[in-house]
């Protein structure tokens, strides 16, 4: 777990550089790593993650620049769920499945959240990636992906085409992938448990004042939370839900 714990953390490093560089169309190969500041090149000992940002006190060693909390926090977490997903599944096929699903969210998960962009060029791969899966992921098969692909769609497409200014049709891409990923009809969970999730955080916001009546919130990050807890929990919460009221 500490190996991937470890992991994790090097390859948040990464998924930063892609939430930075993706949505400004820059190349995540180069240039190299820098203070965005300054510009001063960051050496090897600057890209240690997250615990150079405390040995730093979060700024750049070079100018004092603050670094944004985002960069420990996103390291932070890719860490933790590579040591959960190995506690959980082992070394298995599984593991190595859920794990690019979750580097693919949480760069979605970042970049909607400070841009309410969900980027092509992540979710399409993303797109292809699922169905891929979908052949060696056990319990679900191609059939099942493909309903829940277009099971996710048609419940986003439904407001899409009665209110597009209330959706984004980068969310029904994501609600594509989500379903490809979960299947059928897990699908139904997971954008049941995002549209909840944002319904709630908008209601907040409005009651606390921090959105308006026509602000909007990002909720593709709803649908990439929702999407990792269906494909641990989409039985259960359904099962629970089948149980309790019709039962």
């Amino acid at each position: 777990m500490l190996i991937f714990a470890l992991t994790g953390l090097s390859v948040g490093s990464f998924l930063n550089l892609c939430i930075d560089r993706l949505p400004l169309g820059q190349s995540v190969v180069g240039p190299p790593s820098h203070c965005p500041v300054c510009q001063r090149r960051l050496s090897a000992f600057d890209l240690v993650p997250f615990f150079n940002y405390l040995w730093l006190r979060g700024r750049c060693r070079y100018c004092r620049a603050a670094i944004p909390i985002r960069l420990p926090l996103v390291e932070l977490i890719t860490g933790l769920a590579f040591a959960f997903l190995y506690w959980h599944f082992g070394l298995s096929g599984e593991l190595g499945m859920t794990i690019a699903y979750a580097c693919f969210l949480i760069v979605i998960f970042f970049v909607d959240l400070e841009h309410q962009l969900i980027l092509n060029k992540v979710v399409y791969p993303g797109i292809v990636m699922a169905f891929i899966f979908s052949f060696l992921w056990p319990d679900l098969g191609v059939v099942d992906s493909l309903i829940g692909g277009a099971v996710g769609c048609a419940i986003l497409l439904v407001p899409y085409l009665i209110y597009p200014k209330g959706i984004g049709f980068g969310d029904i891409k994501l609600a594509l992938m989500v379903g490809l990923m979960t299947g059928y009809p897990n699908a139904v969970v997971a954008m049941v448990l995002a549209i909840f999730a944002g319904g709630l955080a908008g209601i907040i916001l409005l009651a606390v004042r921090l959105k308006g009546l026509k602000g909007g919130v990002p909720f593709g990050t709803f649908l990439a939370v929702a999407a990792m807890a269906t494909l641990f929990w989409g039985d259960t919460i359904r099962e629970w839900y089948v149980d309790r009221f019709w039962g």
